[in-house]
Parts: structure tokens; sequence; C-alpha cells
């Protein structure tokens, strides 16, 4: 089956960059397979996968495909308007303008970005051109290997699953070769189907995240800044700026936009590696906080230099502080205030949101189901009910101005809250350690395994059909006091998901998640207790899985 997919694109691609690809994959068989074995999925994330030939790759027979698929969906429902914008990646400003061609050859009015830009403000462009789908051209936090794109809802939310249903298939009705309508991007915005977004959008973007201000900065505090090569490079210092912060120092070799992401090769903010130069920088120059934004800034990650002693926070840290700092200073909270966090994230928020009277829901990973929940609350007349969401995998919102994490406005909240706490002589680590005081200590701990090609995604399959055939009766010395399957459960108002959840003795669980956007199985470690007695407990589960799933 693949070496006829493999023989078809022989004969018909005519990209020659793709075509000498294809060539010289003559003989190798394993390498056709895994490039042929299956078409790159789309689904609620839209698309992802590693750059090069091949029908599971990212490629502009693939884009286009996928962009006519879409095309296909809309015509055929009388929906006309899509918003488009990409990030920095190797393509990312070619395939946006492919897709800018496709959709306008289909007599879609296309509202592009005219520089590349974070996912939120993508989000933002949706909902101010009243667009009915979205495009953004990224593949986030990984590898300079990889792009994709994320696809958008009306309401600048991920698309759900059954509009990714619906737009999947449109798309595998779509020829590679034969089936895409398109035009050249100049073609495009002479027609008027594609339009450049006013620079008026991007003031009223940052109007919108002035407006989430908590307690604007007063004390000084200085800044050191990453944009890890991305998108956040111009709009992130300029909220500070605006927020207050008078001494932002930028991290010069990531702050200009580089798809090759050389001085960070897996630029995500959660890995200690891609923050190097930051850090050093925030040793040497004595600074008080360094925040780093992925490439498609949707996600922050923080560090402290408390007194000569650096520090990385995690999703789920930031996360509690931020609860905590919004809860306990915000003077306009509304009645019976909402906060929403996914089931991976720390159950510390709950007692949180319990003790000040806030109500707080809990949904899947994605900040789709966010914003999911957040457009049920509208419905129901209750959108202004919610205040703020996050997931431990450093993504935040407050506000409803846009439907996905957003960095930007992460880091002026972040750049308060430090301001603050600094201003009553306590540092972010001395806050996280009066939170744990207060409510206990949680210690939690994310692992990913890494299940690449063909092969790679059957052994995940594998794993996860033995882990229900089979389910563990204790686990690090700790006995199994309830598993929730996600696929089969209903107690909880949520859809079937391949996640199962292991609650343990002593107030420890983990999660199992097959990722849905890259070839990866994810745990979520939290153990409760003392924080040596919690380390230990994370340590043990740590290497159990380890040696279950490392290779």
């Amino acid at each position: 089956m693949y070496m006829e997919k493999y023989n078809e694109w022989l004969e018909n691609v005519t990209d020659p960059a793709i075509l000498k690809e294809l060539t010289g994959l003559k003989g190798n068989a394993a390498e056709i397979e895994n490039r042929f074995y299956k078409d790159l999925e789309f689904g609620t994330a839209g698309l992802r996968g590693i750059l090069g030939a091949g029908s599971n790759n990212m490629n502009v027979y693939t884009v286009g495909r996928a962009t006519q698929g879409i095309a296909n969906y809309m015509v055929k429902r009388g929906l006309s308007r899509v918003a488009v914008s990409h990030d920095s990646r190797i393509m990312s400003r070619e395939f946006s303008e492919q897709v800018c061609g496709i959709l306008s050859a289909n007599g879609i009015k296309v509202f592009m970005t005219k520089e590349l830009m974070p996912t939120p403000f993508l989000s933002f462009s949706v909902r101010e051109n009243k667009a009915d789908i979205g495009v953004m051209v990224t593949a986030s936090h990984n590898p300079a290997k990889y792009n994709g794109y994320k696809a958008y809802g009306p309401d600048g939310c991920q698309i759900n699953s059954q509009l990714a249903d619906d737009i999947s298939a449109e798309i595998a009705k779509v020829d590679y070769f034969a089936g895409v309508k398109n035009m050249a991007f100049n073609a495009a915005l002479k027609s008027g189907h594609t339009v450049f977004c006013d620079d008026s959008l991007t003031e009223k973007f940052l109007y919108n995240v002035a407006g989430q201000s908590v307690k604007p900065v007063k004390t000084d505090i200085s800044v050191v800044y990453s944009a890890l090569n991305g998108t956040g490079y111009k709009l992130c210092p300029e909220i500070m700026r605006r927020a207050g912060v008078k001494k932002i120092i930028p991290v010069e070799e990531q702050c200009v936009p580089d798809g090759t992401f050389k001085t960070c090769p897996y630029p995500n903010p959660e890995i200690k590696e891609a923050l190097t130069l930051g850090l050093k920088k925030l040793e040497s120059e004595g600074a008080d906080i360094l925040l780093a934004t992925d490439p498609d800034a949707d996600r922050l990650g923080v560090a402290e230099n408390d007194g000569g002693v650096l520090r990385m926070f995690t999703g789920n840290e930031i996360g509690v502080l931020l609860t905590d700092f919004i809860l306990s200073e915000s003077k306009n909270l509304p009645e019976k205030p909402v906060f929403i966090s996914t089931i991976v994230s720390t159950p510390l928020t709950e007692k949180i949101t319990k003790a000040a009277g806030a109500t707080l829901y809990k949904v899947y990973t994605g900040f789709k189901n966010i914003g999911e929940k957040i457009l049920k609350l509208e419905e129901a007349g209750e959108g202004h009910r919610f205040v703020f969401g996050f997931e431990e995998s450093y993504g935040y919102m407050k506000g409803t101005y846009v439907r996905d994490k957003d960095a930007v406005q992460a880091v002026m909240l972040v750049c308060e809250m430090k301001a603050h706490l600094k201003g009553k002589g306590v540092s972010l680590s001395q806050q996280l350690d009066n939170i744990y005081k207060k409510y206990g200590y949680f210690r939690n701990k994310t692992l990913s395994y890494d299940f690449p090609g063909a092969k790679g995604f059957a052994e995940m399959q594998r794993f996860m059909e033995g882990v229900r055939k089979k389910p563990f009766a204790e686990f690090a010395g700790l006995k199994v006091r309830e598993i929730i399957d996600y696929m089969t459960q209903v107690k909880e108002d949520l859809p079937k998901d391949n996640v199962i959840l292991y609650k343990l003795e002593r107030d420890s669980q983990f999660i199992i998640r097959p990722s849905g956007t890259e070839p990866k199985i994810k745990v979520y470690l939290t153990a409760a207790g003392t924080e040596k007695g919690s380390a230990g407990i994370i340590d043990e589960m740590a290497s159990r899985f380890d040696g279950l799933l490392k290779k």
C-alpha cells in the first residue's frame, strides 16, 4: 500500500525539492513506509508533522490537500471568511501564503497578518474579523524539523471533535495532485479575496491584553526576556513596557525570528536546555526573573533569581501562583467566579479555589476544551463568571477576548505578580511555600516518551491495550485506590478519551495519555505530603515508568 502511494507521488509531484527527496528514497523501504504508511492526520489540533516529502509529512501537497478540504467544507455550508497567520518556522510563511491562495481560488475571503504573529493573536483575529475558520501555521514548541497548522472555529477556539471530523471527511475526498484549486499569493491579493489585517488590530489586541491587568507594576523589577526565536519578540516586550516594567533585558540571540532555532534546538520553555542563555543572563545581570515564550507565543516559561539562587517554575506552579494572585488581589471579581483547569493539572488548584468560594471545572488537556467550557457558560448566560484558565503545559488565559492560551498576557500577569510580591519583600518561591503551608505540598512531574514512525504508533497502541487488560494493583509501593478509564467512565461529564487515571494511596496519582498531536505517550505524576516524601514518591514512579516505556 505504501509503495503504491510512493510511486504515485513519484509520478505526479512537480515541486523540484520534494521530487528530489522522493527520488533519494528509492531502495529505502523502511523510510518510505514511515512517510507513506498513512496520511498526515487532521484533528482538533489541525495538522502537525515533520517537514519533508510524503503523505505523512508536512509539505506543499499535504498542506494543499488539507486546505482544499477546509475550503470544500466551507463552500458546502455557505461559509466565507478565514483568518490566517504564521510563526517563524521553516516554510511557515510559504505555507500560510499557500493557504491564502487556495482559499482565495475557492472564493473565500482571507484576512492575513502582514507578518508573523503569536497564536493568541490569530484567535483574536478570528473573532474580530468574524471569521468562520482560523488557520495558524505553526508547530508550537517542537524542534525545527516540524511544522503544522492549528485550525480554529468562529469562537476563536481550536476546532472541536465534530468539526475536525467533518473537515477530515472532506480532506479525505481530495486528490493530492488533481483536486486542489490554487492561485499565487500575489494574485490572491490582487483579486481582493486575500487582504492584510489592519495595523489597528494589533493595537486592539494589546488593549484587550492590558484590560486583564490585576495590579499594575509599581515596584521596579528587572526582567530577562527570550522569545526563543519566535513570534513574541515584539508584543511581549511591548506589553511589559505598558504594564510599567522599566528594565527589560532581551536575550538578543533569541529575540529575532529564526526557524532553525540554533541556540535552542528544542524551543520549549518547559525544558531547561532551551533556557540556557536566558538563565545565564538572569544570573549575570542580577535580574529578578526570566520570562521565555515558545515560538508561537502561547506558552510561558518562568525562572526567578531569588537572592542569587536560580529556580525554574513548572506550569503547575505558575498556574497555582497566578490563581492565588488573581483571587487575592483582583478588585473586580464576578460573583461565583469560575476557574478552569485540566484533569492532568495539579489538584492543588481545587483547594485554593474552594477556599475562595470559586468554582473550578476540570476538562481534558488542551485549551480547546477550556474554550468549549467558556462557550457553554456563555450559552447559559454566565460567560461573565469565567476568570482564569490554565493547564500544566505552561498555558494560561484570563478573560475571554481570546480562546487559547496567551503568553503575551501571561507575561504581563507574571510581571505584575512579581512586582507586587517584591514590594512586600516576598519572592515567587517564598509565596509558593506560603501556599503549600496553607493547603499542603503537592509535587508534580510530567514524563514524555517518544514513539516515532509506524512501529512506534503500534507500540503506543499495544501499551495502552495492555494497561487496560492488566491494570496495576500497586505502583511504586503505593496501593491503587481507584482507576478511571476515560474511554468508559460515566461519573464525570466528559466525552470518551484515551486517558487513564490511577488514584493511589496518600493522595498520589498518575495519568497516562497518548498525545493527540505527536508520537508520544505522556504520563502526569502527582504526590502530596512533605516535600522530601513527595520527591521520593515522584522519583519512584518516574523510575517505574522509565522501565516500562523508555527505549
